[in-house]
């Protein structure tokens, strides 16, 4: 798949951080909500900082400082020019989150919670789009979904347990069972919007193997298997291909697919596990 041009990467980055920036100021701030990640640390370590030594330091020193580290990683590691885009959106946020007074969209927590655990996912699906990140701990989730070829968001959740329980002692359980809520909500919108890291098993029965074959090869650059059958319905020969490939991908092939062979009949289904070789584009 072809790099997407950097105007666009820009205008997606602006747009989910603007959307993650605003989230923070109304959501999140209205229900005393810990997103989790750095984001969320951020706001902990601020609110504690206030309520116990009587000084609040500003967010975007908090964000920068923390996201810099796991920058670096994803840098040496990941890639560039992902790094220094996610660094921007970081930025971008940062700032924001200082400047835009809160504000309240609704008093009721639990509504807090759910909308904007989903707008939060809606803006981190922005970033991912234009191969960067909102920062945090998706560095580090991405660094080591590339690593493992696991599902980084679910890393990413398991990830936030030790900060809420935290969160928990010091200023209530109920805020902090509200920020999983969020935190949950926000995770189920990027694994309906984002599909990269999840994998996808398709059996496509075909009278054109070799083309897609070269579908699958061309557009994914992964292998597929070919078995030989026949089909009972009229007892004829019939091929069958297996392969497996990332989420985001599926859409496109089916697509060419059908193109290419109107009656070809293609099962789609999620892959849980996966072991073994499993071609990943790399982040640029």
């Amino acid at each position: 798949m072809k790099q997407q041009p950097l105007p666009r990467r820009l205008a997606l980055i602006l747009a989910g951080a603007v959307l993650y920036a605003v989230n923070l100021c109304s959501f999140v701030r209205t229900a005393g909500l810990f997103p989790g990640g750095f984001t969320g640390l951020s706001l902990l370590i601020q609110e504690t900082c206030t309520r116990y030594a009587h000084f609040t330091p500003p967010y975007s020193v908090l964000s920068l400082s923390l996201n810099c580290l796991a920058a670096a990683l994803c840098f040496k590691y990941i890639g560039k020019h992902f790094a220094l885009l996610s660094m921007l959106s970081v930025a971008i946020t940062s700032v924001l989150v200082d400047v835009i007074p809160s504000f309240t969209v609704a008093t009721d927590p639990l509504l807090n919670s759910v909308f904007g655990g989903i707008i939060n996912g809606v803006a981190a699906t922005l970033c991912l789009r234009a191969d960067a990140c909102t920062g945090g701990t998706d560095f580090i989730s991405i660094y080591l979904a590339e690593k493992s070829g696991k599902d980084a968001f679910n890393i990413i959740l398991g990830g936030n347990v030790v900060m809420l329980s935290v969160a928990g002692l010091l200023f209530g359980w109920d805020r902090a069972l509200y920020s999983m809520i969020f935190q949950y909500c926000t995770t189920q919108t990027l694994h309906t919007l984002y599909h990269r890291y999840q994998h996808r098993t398709m059996w496509i029965v075909t009278s054109m193997p070799e083309e897609v074959y070269a579908i699958i090869r061309d557009d994914t650059h992964h292998a597929a298997t070919l078995f030989q059958g026949t089909g009972l319905y009229k007892n004829e020969p019939r091929t069958m291909i297996y392969t497996v490939l990332s989420g985001d991908d599926v859409r496109r092939v089916v697509y060419h697919v059908r193109k290419a062979d109107p009656h070809a009949f293609i099962n789609t289904q999620r892959t849980d596990s996966l072991t073994g070789r499993f071609y990943r584009r790399k982040q640029d």
